[in-house]
């Protein structure tokens, strides 16, 4: 019987950018972080792949009249006949107890041989768009193998009872020059690397990319008006421990066909890995904010130091409260500029990202906590000044827990980088009770992408946080004291009068000590709190600071880890 855990705890319109796989490889495994960096996404992406604006295959450049014969049908422990979740459930359950078996290697010849360059020249014909030309709201494409996809996936499509294997080959792909596409338009491929729905999200003329699953467990989706920004994976095993990271990857794809008129869409998983086997349950409902509510059912084989639940993964380069050392035209870069926990007692935490000088982890126990997850909440172009890239655009996603998740921690990882092209910001949730061979679990959450209006109904939000050296500015001797100013905006303090008093609440940890503090009106009616410390010690500052009128809490809790040397 599973055990629920109880609780410590799109469209890019513009050319891809894509980092240097090697570069990205090494920075991660300096931090035994491999997947987090290395696959970026296909890091950031592989948008010859993925954009949508691309012009459909010329007539001229159609594969040969002959298609390929399909591969045989992989190898699955379910019964694609008589299938449901519970059937899937049980067969991950069998392959659990199993010996673990690494995928082989299955690709062809010039497909190994892909590298980033000629990766990136392959694009999914549109003519071979699955439903295309079905009265449904929703359509689905495949991702080539290989380059950093050399395990394929496949994808079985079926009424949620009876599956059959949707087969792609070469002849499903366009290859633009320099590649031959003699090469590659033949080969009966012996599965994709992962698969793209799209939908009518923007406009009711236009499919839109609406989810993808590339590459291992990593998984992304839009919101109306978004572009791409941060990816969710799976599972996160042995993130950010001295035990190498594991990363477990979706084998075969369950996709239930919608019927007209239906504007949701059922998809299940199986997962893989050497530590463990589960069973993944996707419902996905595009719209305004696109929610997936996902079951996920693990059962493990050995013991995992480290397992993320729900694991989210971003950028953050630079901002207003982490200058960047390179000068750029940019004001700020990122995907993501904090870390939101919305507690059971209506307490609402807010941690800023940063990009540390070194790998930096930070952890909050939590009880069943109401939602956690990675905002967007800077929204202003101006912030970003960038017509290409967009970061006002990226969405945010939020967790939110089904069920007694029991103690665990929110754990929030920051790697250095010095390029806006690698994902360095990792949070998931790591439930108090460490796995061992045996154990099974059950986590159901929902997942919220989009532009999340975060409001928090009677409390001010950090709208703002600004650091930089402390003293006098009028004075230029070398000071050890840091300024941090942090802003407050929203709910009933905005609402106060002009000649209301504010108190803040500022936690300092005995490494540091508290110079000064002070509240001020801000022109927009919102608040001000400044903080001046100095720093004891070369160890993390951690810091905290609320807002109290008549001894009534009026804001979230502001969280900062400070680093660096005094």
């Amino acid at each position: 019987m599973l055990k629920s855990m109880r609780a410590l705890s799109n469209r890019e319109k513009i050319p891809p950018i894509v980092p240097s796989p090697i570069a990205s490889r090494r920075s991660a495994l300096k931090y035994g972080l491999a997947g987090a960096l290395s696959l970026v996404w296909w890091a950031r992406d592989a948008r010859a792949q993925t954009d949508p604006a691309a012009p459909a295959s010329p007539p001229s450049a159609a594969p040969a009249a002959a298609p390929p014969a399909p591969p045989a049908t992989p190898p699955t422990m379910v019964d694609t006949q008589n299938f449901s979740f519970d059937a899937l459930t049980a067969a991950m359950r069998n392959r659990a107890a199993q010996p673990y078996q690494a995928p082989g290697d299955v690709l062809p010849q010039p497909v190994q041989e892909l590298d980033y360059d000629g990766y990136r020249r392959i694009l999914f014909r549109r003519e071979r768009t699955v439903w295309a030309n079905e009265p449904l709201q929703f359509q689905m494409q495949a991702y080539f193998p290989g380059f950093l996809y050399k395990d394929p996936t496949h994808v079985f499509i079926g009424d949620g009872t009876r599956f059959q294997l949707q087969a792609f080959s070469g002849a499903d792909f366009e290859f633009l020059a320099p590649l031959d596409p003699t090469l590659y338009q033949g080969l009966a491929l012996p599965g994709v690397a992962g698969f793209r729905l799209n939908t009518p999200l923007d406009r009711p003329d236009l499919f839109d990319e609406l989810v993808s699953f590339l590459g291992a467990s990593y998984f992304r989706a839009l919101g109306m008006n978004n572009r791409y920004g941060l990816s969710a994976r799976g599972l996160a095993l042995n993130t950010a421990t001295s035990v190498e990271e594991e990363f477990p990857r979706f084998t075969n794809f369950y996709v239930v066909k919608p019927q007209p008129g239906e504007v949701t869409i059922q998809i299940f998983a199986e997962l893989d890995s050497p530590s463990l086997a589960g069973a993944y349950s996707f419902l996905v409902r595009p719209g305004v904010q696109t929610v997936i509510d996902v079951t996920a059912r693990l059962f493990f084989r050995s013991a995992v130091e480290r397992l993320g639940v729900a694991p989210l993964t971003s950028m953050y380069h630079f901002g207003e409260n982490d200058h960047n050392v390179r000068e750029d035209f940019r004001p700020e870069i990122h995907d993501s500029d904090g870390l939101s926990i919305q507690r059971p007692s209506g307490e609402h935490l807010w941690r800023p990202l940063k990009n540390p000088d070194d790998l930096a982890l930070s952890y909050f126990g939590e009880t069943s906590p109401r939602a956690f997850g990675l905002l967007q909440r800077d929204r202003d172009f101006s912030h970003y000044q960038d017509v290409e890239a967009h970061y006002e655009l990226r969405p945010s996603l939020m967790i939110e827990p089904m069920g007694d998740w029991g103690r665990g921690i929110v754990q929030l990882v920051e790697i250095p980088t010095n390029s806006e092209v690698n994902d360095n910001i990792v949070a998931f949730w790591v439930p108090e009770e460490k796995p061992q061979p045996g154990s099974q679990f059950e986590f159901r959450y929902r997942m919220r992408w989009g532009f999340l209006e975060d409001a928090l109904s009677h409390q001010a939000r950090v709208t703002g946080t600004f650091a930089g050296v402390g003293g006098n500015g009028a004075d230029t001797a070398e000071t050890d004291l840091r300024r941090f100013e942090i802003n407050f905006g929203g709910g009933t303090a905005q609402n106060l009068p002009t000649d209301a008093m504010l108190t803040p609440i500022v936690d300092v940890p005995e490494n540091a000590r508290l110079v000064h503090t002070g509240m001020a009106r801000l022109p927009d009616g919102g608040w001000r709190l400044s903080i001046e410390l100095q720093k004891l010690d070369a160890m993390p500052v951690e810091l905290r600071a609320k807002l109290l009128f008549n001894q009534t809490t009026v804001s979230e809790t502001w969280h900062y880890q400070w680093t660096g040397r005094p």
